[in-house]
Order: C-alpha cells, then structure tokens, then sequence
C-alpha cells in the first residue's frame, strides 16, 4: 500500500547534492498482516517527495552518558555509535536532533556517529532553537551563528530538515520577537533555495494561535513538513495548554504537509500504565509491549512522516524497530480501545512531564523531571500511599520514602523548591512546575508525619 502524498515540487535538482536517497532495507507502506506477528521483516517508510523515510525516526534528545577521566558528565560516544549501527543496519534513516539536545552536545555526538556511514543512509533534521535567548540588537546574528555552527558540529554540508524549535512555546509575542520580526524566516527560506536546507518546517509545542498563524502562511512559506505532540492520550485530551493531536495532524493532512511525531509515549508515560489498563492491552496483544500501542497508533495516519523515539538504550531501539519492521496499523476497535484507556487515564493525578529536560538545570539544584518522573511510577505501579489507615501503611510508607531518597537524592529533592518560576517559562507542557512540586512535597511531609 504506497502511501505518497503530491505537494509542490519544493527541492531544486542543486538541493540533492551529497544528501542522496536512503534506504539499508524499506518496504513502502504499512498494511497490516492477518495476524499480530512480531517477527521483524523489512522497516516501513514512505515516501514525500524525492525522499524515502523510515516511519521510525530517531529522537537523539536521549543520549547515553557516561563520566570522563575528570568526573565530568559526557556523553558516551562507544554507545551512541552502537546505537546509530544499529539502527541505519536495521533500515532507520531519519535522526533529529537540535543544539539544545543533551545540555548542547547532541548534534556533535550525532554527527560523530553519522559521518561513519556513506551521506546516503541517512537523513538529519535538526532546529533553529534559539528560543528563549535574549540577544537584544543581536537576536538575529547570534541566532544565524547557531545555525551556522549546526554544520560545523554535523559535519554535513546540507541540513535535510531544518525546524524552528518549539514555535507555539511563548506565543505570538515570543515568536514575533524571535524570529518574524528579524527577518529570520526570509532567510532560511533563501536557505532552502540556494540548497543549504533542503526542507523547512517548524516543531510546536503550545499556543494554537502561533499553529494556526503559521499555516497561514503555508501559501508563502511552503511548509515541508511540521513537528507535533502526537499520540493516543493526547489525540483528543491534550494536557494543559497543548493542542489537540487531533486538530493539529488533521490541519496538517488538509494542507498536505507531512507530520513529525514527538512524544509518541508521552515521554515514557504511555509505556508504563497503570497495572488494569496495562492488562487490557495485553489481552489483546499478548506478546506487544505497552508502548508498542501508541508507536502503532501515530504511525497509523497515512499523513505521518515519521515517528521520534528517544532510544537511550539497545533494548529500546531494538523493540521499536520490531514494532515498525513492518508497522501493523492500528484497527478502528483498537483505536477505540486505546480512546478508553485514554478517557480512564484522566482520572489519574499524574504530572504531564515528558523528561525533556528543558526546565533544567533548576538554579537551586532540584532534579524536577526526576521527581515527576518517580512519582508518576508509583501512581502508575499502585505504590502510592493514600492513607495511614490503609492496611499495610507502615511498610508501603517506608518502602515509599526509600524509594524516592534513591531516586532523587536530599539535595536535589521537591522541598528546595522556592517559586521563582524560572522553569516555567521553559516547559513545553505548560506545567505549574512549582505548583507541582509543592503539591508532592506537601504530601512527602503527610506521610513523613504520618498525618495522610
């Protein structure tokens, strides 16, 4: 089943040159088998334009890190060239990643793996992700320079697709201040013509003004293709002040305009469900791992490009490339299915947090995505203790206070928290990052004074 969708002709025959066609091993489409086999066959892709793409696409927010000789955090190069083996052998060929990725060395470590292969294996996007940088009279040269220094860490002499970071973060205000009102946009869209860029899109997060305004422009600009949150809890129950998937793929699909999938789990969320939704899944798909779902579901839209994973680990890489080599389409029951476990989802008090790591670091030293990430695993593995006249209370609390010192050490935990709200500003998600913290902290203390 070829999936292609005809858009206007957006690549001169210069754009092409060193970038080349990829594939190791790609069958086109995505039909489901009869049956729900996971033995891996060939990846899927599709094809958009002159380019063929792997419907898995790899996320390098995620790169494994290691200690040097000095003690100081580095990321572990060994791992991620292991990691980039293994995926180009096994058909993936689109990497994203930005210079804002692992504390701005990701598009270094990604190019170091990348440049190991021949140019035409493989396809890298990366981002304009300047945006929260206050340069002054300089927003526009600083800003070009990082684009420019985007090359240089890549290693590449063309950026196949290249994204304004995070363009609802901030609303109009910010993206006018950052980009519009500078010139930035007439410039990468030379960029794109002169071929140093060979598409252009832009990844939202956010105000749906900033969304609707910028596919305004669609007829000027010539979107190639544009990143979004997408997956089955956020399709039509986006959190907070994010969009709903729903709305934002189905503008996309109206346009023509290829969407890039991020936060398909919901930053590891969707993979670790709560145990009774967990169980409706497995017996129906015995032998599929949780986050194989909502891989599944984004992958199913016909108008989906590519989907991100942020694969620290073989394990990781390994499941995905099962679940897409080849993709079996979600069925309109399951949808139906994964729609209810969505609907129950809400009744959980989780925190909406994807661990991308755009709040840090914190002034005052406190590991926020580590806290929301411990106390979203207790309510998900029913460890959470609701009162000290459950039974068993004394153990549950012990067991639950040893476990998060373990996560998150004293120093770093939720009761050094004192409001500033510089986190804010940042987080995609639109969370009251102190709001949350405090809530947590306020019950660590009920239950340290077993007053719950």
């Amino acid at each position: 089943m070829e999936k292609k969708i005809n858009r206007r002709d957006f690549l001169k025959a210069s754009a092409f040159a060193g970038a080349g066609v990829a594939l190791a091993s790609c069958a086109e489409g995505g039909k489901p088998s009869a049956a729900p086999s996971r033995q891996e066959g060939e990846m899927t892709c599709r094809t958009w334009g002159e380019d063929r793409i792997s419907i898995l696409g790899y996320g390098c927010m995620r790169w494994p890190f290691t200690k040097d000789a000095e003690g100081k955090d580095v990321i572990d190069q060994e791992k991620v060239n292991e990691l980039v083996d293994y995926a180009i052998e096994h058909g993936v060929n689109y990497f994203d990643t930005s210079s804002r990725y692992c504390r701005g060395l990701s598009e270094a470590a990604t190019g170091i793996a990348l440049k190991r292969h021949p140019r035409d294996k493989w396809f890298i996007a990366t981002k304009m992700s300047a945006f929260f940088d206050d340069y002054g009279d300089r927003q526009r040269e600083e800003t070009i320079l990082q684009y420019k220094n985007s090359f240089k860490q890549l290693q590449v002499d063309t950026i196949d697709y290249f994204l304004i970071h995070g363009a609802g973060i901030g609303g109009m205000e910010r993206l006018r201040k950052r980009f519009l009102d500078i010139g930035l946009l007439e410039y990468f869209m030379e960029e794109r013509r002169l071929g140093h860029i060979r598409n252009l899109g832009f990844s939202f997060h956010g105000d749906q003004e900033v969304f609707d305004y910028l596919l305004s422009i669609h007829d000027r600009v010539h979107w190639d293709m544009v990143q979004i949150q997408m997956n089955y809890a956020d399709w039509k129950h986006a959190s907070r002040h994010n969009v709903n998937a729903e709305y934002l793929y189905g503008r996309l699909s109206a346009l023509g305009i290829p969407a890039v999938i991020m936060e398909p789990i919901r930053g590891g969320a969707l993979a670790r469900l709560p145990q009774h939704l967990t169980a409706r899944l497995k017996a129906l798909r015995p032998e599929d791992s949780v986050a194989s779902w909502s891989f599944r579901f984004c992958g199913s839209y016909p108008g989906v490009m590519t989907v991100l994973s942020g694969m620290t680990y073989k394990e990781h890489l390994e499941e995905n490339v099962r679940t897409f080599s080849p993709l079996q389409e979600v069925s309109d029951s399951e949808k139906q299915l994964l729609e209810e476990v969505a609907t129950l989802l809400l009744e959980y008090p989780l925190v909406p947090c994807t661990s991308c790591q755009y709040c840090m670091p914190c002034p005052y030293g406190i590991n926020i995505p580590g806290i929301f990430q411990h106390y979203n695993k207790c309510i998900n593995d029913g460890t959470l203790v609701t009162s000290s006249r459950d039974p068993g209370f004394a153990k549950a609390r012990r067991k639950y206070l040893a476990s998060y010192g373990k996560a998150v050490p004293p120093v770093r935990q939720a009761d050094h928290c004192i409001g500033c709200g510089q986190c804010m500003v940042h987080c995609p998600q639109t969370i009251r990052i102190p709001d949350e913290l405090h809530r947590i902290d306020l019950y660590l203390e009920k239950l340290k004074q077993e007053t719950l």
